[in-house]
């Protein structure tokens, strides 16, 4: 069940750290190209970027660029829901690795309880003439499950945090694009800069 449980957050952890690889654009840069091409009042070709770009800032300058007509309240309002819409795709599968770093080192105390039992049953049954060697491979049998639980959790609660960094740092990508695409869209004056 631990090896499963450690199969299943590599892939995890692979995939999650490729969507987000992906995600992660160059605000700036993006940005300054939307600028430049709304200065020529292109919003076709602007919107033509923002489909050929990767990842929920794109997406999010999209709604802007889409919603320009509703005033800035209304333009607000569109990259609020998109936002909110944004943020658990971010999120999917983050609670998977948490869970399995969580749950893989009671999975190895439970395999070590059901070890140590074992060894018990055979002094049981074997009385006073047990062999160390006997006992001694059921005991290293029992704490090799603590071990495989420990293994695999340590590793998955590192990716859990890196990757929720990685979903902070997106995040706060997308609250100062929103902020600045808000401003372009809704203040011709900010075409300019």
């Amino acid at each position: 069940v631990i090896l499963a449980a450690s199969a299943v957050a590599v892939v995890v952890i692979i995939e999650r750290m490729l969507h987000f690889h992906r995600a992660q654009i160059n605000s700036t840069e993006f940005l300054n190209g939307v600028r430049t091409v709304l200065k020529r009042d292109n919003v076709v070709e602007a919107l033509a970027i923002c489909d050929a770009t990767p990842g929920p800032v794109a997406r999010l300058v999209k709604v802007a660029i889409l919603n320009r007509d509703r005033g800035r309240d209304g333009v607000r309002e569109a990259l609020e829901d998109a936002g909110f819409l944004e943020v658990p795709r971010l999120e999917t599968k983050l609670n998977l690795i948490a869970t399995i770093a969580q749950i893989s080192p009671l999975m190895g105390l439970l395999g070590t309880v059901l070890g140590f039992i074992k060894v018990f049953t055979k002094i049981e049954a074997a009385g006073l003439q047990a062999n160390v060697g006997q006992l001694s491979a059921g005991v290293w049998e029992a704490l090799i499950c603590t071990a495989a639980g420990l293994a695999v959790a340590i590793p998955c609660y590192a990716a859990y945090n890196y990757l929720v960094s990685r979903v902070n740092a997106i995040v706060l990508d997308m609250e100062q694009i929103s902020t600045e695409i808000l401003n372009i869209v809704t203040d011709p004056a900010n075409l300019r800069t």
